[in-house]
C-alpha cells in the first residue's frame, strides 16, 4: 500500500500547533507520509511548504474580514484547486471553520472520493447544534478534543474519535522555576499570588480588565499582601501595558512563554475570562474564578442560544460545578472578589476544585498517548476505512 498523502489546512496559530503535532504523529506511524497544505511555523518545522502564508487567514471579526473578503474567496478557490490537483487520500482541516469548511465543500462537490477530516469539533454542546448537521454535509470524520463530543458528531452523521486535548501535552514549569519567578519579582514565598487573565482579544480586555482590577482591589483590601501577575499575548500586550499603568493594583505583566509558564506554576489563584485558559489553569492546579461579559446585543443573543448552565470547560468535563463563574450582568467586581477570597479562605472549596481539575485532566487524556499521535492514528483509520 502506498504511503498516505495528506493535505493539511490550518488558519491560525492554535491550529498550526495541532497540525504540527498531527504531522509529527503521522510521520512516526507512516514515515513515508507526504504532506501539502497551509500552516505556520509548527507545521513548517515538520516539513510543510505552505501554499501561502497562514497569516492571511488569521482574521477575526466582521470588520477585519470584510475588507479582505474577495482575497479570502480567491484563497479558498486556490486552496480547493490545490487539493483537487494533488488528489490526496485526505483533506484535514483544523479549526477555522469559516474558511476550512468552505474549502471542504468545494472539494467535496468536485471529488467526493477525497476523505474530508476536521480537527476540533464545533461546540454544538454549548450553542447552535445545527452546525454539526451542516458540517456533516462536507466532512466524513471528526477529531474531537473534548470527551463528550463524539456522540454528538456521530448523531449528525459523521464518524468521530476523541483524540485528547492539546493542553495535556503542554510543557509545565518545575517547582524551581516557580520559586525563581517569585524571587525575580520580589514575591515572598508565602504571599498569595493571583493571576489576572482578562482575555486574549482587545474587546475582552477592554470589557473585563477594569472589572477584574476592581475585584482584585477589593481582594487586596482583605488580604493586603497579595501580588497580582497578568500574563499577556502579543496581540494585546501594548494595550495591557497602557491600561495597567492606570490600575491601582499595579500587576506584574509577563509576556514571554517561559515567564507565563513560571507564573502559572507559582500562582495560588486566578481570576480568568471564560475559555480554554481554564484548562491551562487546571493543568497547573491553579484554583480559579471565571468572569465573562460581551456587548449587550451579543449577550442577549447568546443568552437565547446557550444550551448549558455553565460555560467553564473544567465544570463541563468534570461534570461538576466546582468553578464559580460570573457571566453577563453577573460579571461584577464584588461577587468575584468574594469568590476569590473564599477560595483562599475555605479549604473545602479549594479541595473541591482541585478534585475537579484532576478529573478534568484525566478525562482529557493526561498520562496516555500524546494527542498528536492519537490524532494521527485516527486519521489513518479514517483513510483505511475509505480505501
Amino acid at each position: 500500500m502506498n504511503p498516505p498523502r495528506i493535505f493539511v489546512l490550518a488558519g491560525e496559530p492554535s491550529g498550526d500547533k495541532l497540525g504540527g503535532a498531527l504531522m509529527a504523529g503521522l510521520k512516526q506511524l507512516e514515515p513515508g507520509a507526504e504532506f501539502r497544505g497551509i500552516g505556520g511555523p509548527e507545521m513548517t518545522a515538520q516539513g510543510l511548504s505552505s501554499l501561502f502564508p497562514m497569516s492571511e487567514l488569521s482574521l477575526m471579526g466582521i470588520w477585519e474580514i470584510l475588507p479582505q473578503y474577495r482575497a479570502l474567496k480567491r484563497r479558498m478557490a486556490q486552496t480547493a484547486q490545490a487539493v483537487l490537483d494533488w488528489r490526496p487520500d485526505a483533506l484535514v482541516t483544523i479549526d477555522s471553520p469559516d474558511f476550512a469548511l468552505r474549502v471542504a465543500r468545494q472539494v467535496r462537490a468536485a471529488d467526493p472520493n477525497i476523505r474530508t477530516i476536521h480537527y476540533v469539533a464545533p461546540s454544538v454542546w454549548a450553542w447552535r447544534p445545527g452546525r454539526a448537521a451542516k458540517m456533516a454535509q462536507v466532512i466524513d470524520h471528526v477529531l474531537a478534543i473534548l470527551p463528550f463530543e463524539p456522540p454528538l458528531m456521530r448523531a449528525a452523521g459523521m464518524t468521530c474519535d476523541f483524540v485528547g486535548h492539546p493542553v495535556v501535552a503542554e510543557p509545565r514549569a518545575a517547582e524551581a522555576e516557580a520559586a525563581a519567578f517569585r524571587q525575580r519579582h520580589g514575591i515572598a514565598p508565602d504571599a498569595p499570588l493571583v493571576l489576572c487573565l482578562p482575555g486574549s482579544r482587545r474587546g475582552e480586555v477592554q470589557r473585563l480588565g477594569p472589572r477584574f482590577d476592581e475585584a482584585l482591589i477589593r481582594l487586596r483590601d482583605r488580604i493586603p499582601e497579595i501580588r497580582v501577575v497578568l500574563p499577556t499575548v502579543p496581540g494585546v500586550s501594548a494595550m495591557i501595558s497602557e491600561m495597567t499603568r492606570r490600575w491601582p493594583t499595579a500587576p506584574i505583566v509577563v509576556g514571554d512563554a517561559a515567564g507565563k509558564r513560571a507564573a502559572f506554576a507559582a500562582a495560588d489563584l486566578a481570576l480568568a475570562a471564560s475559555g480554554t485558559v481554564s484548562l491551562e489553569l487546571a493543568a497547573n492546579r491553579v484554583p480559579m474564578v471565571i468572569g465573562y461579559d460581551m456587548a449587550p446585543l451579543s449577550r442577549v443573543v447568546i443568552g437565547w442560544l446557550l444550551r448549558t448552565d455553565t460555560v467553564t470547560l473544567v465544570n463541563l468535563v468534570s461534570e461538576t460545578r466546582a468553578v464559580p463563574e460570573y457571566l453577563g450582568r453577573n460579571c461584577l467586581p464584588g461577587p468575584m472578589a468574594h469568590a476569590l477570597y473564599d477560595l483562599l479562605d475555605d479549604p473545602a472549596a479549594r479541595a473541591e476544585q482541585m478534585a475537579a481539575m484532576e478529573l478534568t485532566m484525566e478525562r482529557l487524556g493526561r498520562g496516555g498517548e500524546p494527542p498528536g499521535l492519537r490524532a494521527a492514528r485516527s486519521v489513518l483509520g479514517a483513510i483505511a476505512r475509505a480505501r
